[in-house]
């Protein structure tokens, strides 16, 4: 086997890899149902931004027990369960759609239980793949995970269009199917080497991981500049409306919108994989980082189905090498005892970047319009690369992603 594929050799590697797209591919099926299905009955963009908002709140409020919960849990139970309650949410909105009460405060009142799972699984699945495969190894195993869940972004929006085309509860009953499948799998992994903090529990462990991203200043950069700039430049939220309003081109047409980025973070990752990043890593992030918004504006002033596509493929290309390498510094640069709670507060700066945007975008779109929401978010995208080239020189000075990483 080809080193390209050497994450693969280790089987329960293998196991999670299939897990997590399972469960990606289910959460993209379930947003694009929920969201159009929503935006059809009631046509209110600010609706979208509430789906959101209630997906992140339970992660921002739940940071230090998410974070204990896989450092000092088994992140592999935590991470199958945290998937079980997904399949419970997904199938009581299956039920509500097929009994004729997908009610939006109902259906919102689900999701925010299917945050509270994503808010424990989040950091427990990022933890785990660290302790699946040996240190040498896990570049290459970021490198598929990121793939994974670009494939995902790419088959789900196409799956959920397609689904709910033919029933609202195809596409539920999809989703939680393979929710089921994907904890399953999980469960089959034999139980990994996990160092375990064994410290008594005390106010400053529970707040180990924004102590120790404080300290870390290229951990602080790498995931502020990710925070700050997908916040700003995010538009997914608004799919719905570009689709059916903007650009006139429907279910199918949604699901398309909603691949592209998708697409275009696979070339991405196949480029990444053929020419590695050797040097200039920091400098690689920040220009990536500039374009993804400059991409943003470019699909938000778009009133042309294919230009549309096309720069929201540019936003998921540039958008995939930042996060490949934002990924692998933050896991790298953070010990395996407090890993757990660096990446919850990771996953809460992603939650805000994406379910806070989405909340942002849906609530600026319904005040503003949504043409000037987009355009003004990518031109803001572009400004926070340029101010944290500024800030956090160390990131920006960042040079060989596989050399020279620190030993903890």
């Amino acid at each position: 086997m080809s080193d390209r594929f050497e994450a693969f050799r280790y089987s329960s590697y293998t196991r999670y890899f299939i897990s997590r797209f399972f469960t990606s591919f289910s959460v993209q099926v379930l947003s694009v149902a929920v969201g159009w299905q929503i935006y059809d009955a009631t046509r209110d963009p600010a609706l979208l931004g509430w789906i959101g908002l209630v997906q992140f709140l339970p992660a921002l409020c739940l940071v230090v027990v998410t974070g204990n919960a896989a450092d000092r849990l088994g992140r592999r139970l935590v991470m199958a369960c945290a998937m079980l309650l997904m399949m419970a949410c997904a199938g009581t909105i299956l039920f509500l759609a097929t009994t004729d009460q997908f009610a939006p405060v109902l259906v919102l009142s689900v999701l925010t239980m299917f945050g509270v799972a994503r808010a424990f699984y989040g950091p427990a699945s990022t933890s785990l793949a660290v302790n699946l495969v040996p240190k040498e190894v896990f570049p290459n195993a970021v490198g598929w995970i990121s793939s994974s869940w670009q494939l995902a972004t790419i088959a789900g929006p196409v799956a959920g269009g397609l689904l709910y085309g033919l029933s609202p509860m195809a596409a539920y009953g999809t989703a939680t199917t393979l929710f089921a499948v994907g904890a399953t799998l999980i469960l089959t992994i034999p139980k990994p080497v996990q160092k375990v903090d064994k410290a008594p529990t005390t106010l400053s462990s529970l707040l180990g991981g924004f102590s120790y991203i404080w300290k870390e200043k290229i951990v602080l950069g790498a995931i502020t500049l990710d925070l700050f700039a997908v916040l700003l430049g995010g538009a997914i939220a608004l799919m719905p409306v570009y689709a059916r309003d903007i650009l006139d081109v429907g279910e199918m047409g949604l699901g398309l919108l909603r691949a592209a980025p998708g697409v275009g973070a696979i070339i991405a990752i196949a480029i990444i994989t053929a020419f590695p990043i050797r040097d200039y890593a920091g400098w690689i992030l920040l220009v990536s980082v500039a374009f993804f918004g400059l991409a943003t504006a470019v699909f938000g002033a778009s009133t042309l189905a294919w230009l549309s596509i096309l720069a929201l493929m540019f936003v998921g290309g540039f958008d995939m090498v930042s996060v490949y390498v934002r990924e692998i510094l933050v896991q790298i640069w953070t010990p395996d005892t407090v890993r757990g709670r660096v990446n919850a507060v990771n996953s809460i700066f992603v939650g805000a970047s994406n379910e806070l945007g989405e909340t942002r975008a849906g609530f600026m779109a319904a005040a503003l319009g949504p043409v000037f929401t987009v355009v003004a978010g990518g031109i803001a995208a572009v400004g926070v690369a340029g101010l944290s080239a500024f800030l956090f020189p160390k990131l920006r000075d960042a040079r060989r992603l596989h050399e020279g990483r620190p030993e903890h």
